[in-house]
């Protein structure tokens, strides 16, 4: 198994967020962690990268329990995360960007990867990062934590605020990385993105895993859905 989180507690000062999460993630597997807004998914994620520290609990990275660890040990180990606001630096170029992402001992061929997986940033190579649309800065997140060499990606709310061509776009690259190998756990509030995409899937629900199952059969369980992901 390459990712276990077992028994995850956290909390943001006295307000405690997560209650005993419990997820695995195998090598090559997309797992989707769905629920609605505010029940955990961002926390569970930010425990996982080392930005939050869990209050206890266990987060085992290929074997090695990596729970309360410093985030750049965390990135230099193969997980990367691609947060929700984005963060690109908005002052560097598309290439700058990139660059940023690289990491000592990381294949010196990484950016011609990068060029092949996303064509539309070797256009945009001298570009400023915050004159990029919302998708393309989007593309540039994932390509940034993908010049690190990571194994497992943490994306958080991918397809938000983005328009349905982009997250057309968006769909098609990360099922070409997934085709390749690399293992996210993907939040989503969009669904259909989220299982199109998934392997397997987790709900989350005031903090603790109230769903788990295969992606074909979360889209079969009308009640699981309507019980846990309606507003």
């Amino acid at each position: 198994m390459l990712l276990e989180v077992e028994n995850l507690h956290a909390t943001y000062g006295s307000t405690q967020v997560l209650f005993g999460i419990d997820l695995k993630i195998g090598n090559g597997e997309v797992v989707a962690l769905l629920g609605r807004n505010g029940v955990g998914k961002t926390t569970c994620m930010r425990c996982i990268m080392g930005l939050t520290r869990p209050q206890r609990g266990a987060v085992r990275w290929r074997g090695e329990d990596i729970a309360g660890g410093s985030p750049h040990k965390i990135a230099r180990s193969g997980i990367g995360l691609v947060p929700q606001e984005r963060r690109i630096f908005a002052d560097l170029t598309v290439w700058e960007n990139l660059d940023m992402g690289r990491r000592p001992g990381t294949d010196p061929d990484r950016g011609e990867y990068i060029d092949r997986l996303f064509p539309e940033l070797g256009d945009l190579a001298d570009r400023r990062g915050g004159t990029l649309s919302g998708g393309q800065q989007q593309l540039l997140s994932i390509a940034r934590s993908l010049m690190g060499g990571s194994r497992l990606l943490l994306l958080d709310e991918p397809s938000e605020g983005l328009a349905p061509r982009m997250v057309e776009r968006l769909g098609q690259q990360l099922a070409e990385l997934r085709q390749q190998g690399l293992s996210m756990l993907l939040a989503e509030q969009n669904l259909d993105f989220a299982l199109e995409l998934s392997d397997r899937a987790y709900i989350v629900e005031k903090g603790t895993v109230c769903y788990s199952g295969s992606a074909a059969e979360l889209r079969a369980d009308e009640e699981a859905q309507r019980r846990f992901l309606t507003l």
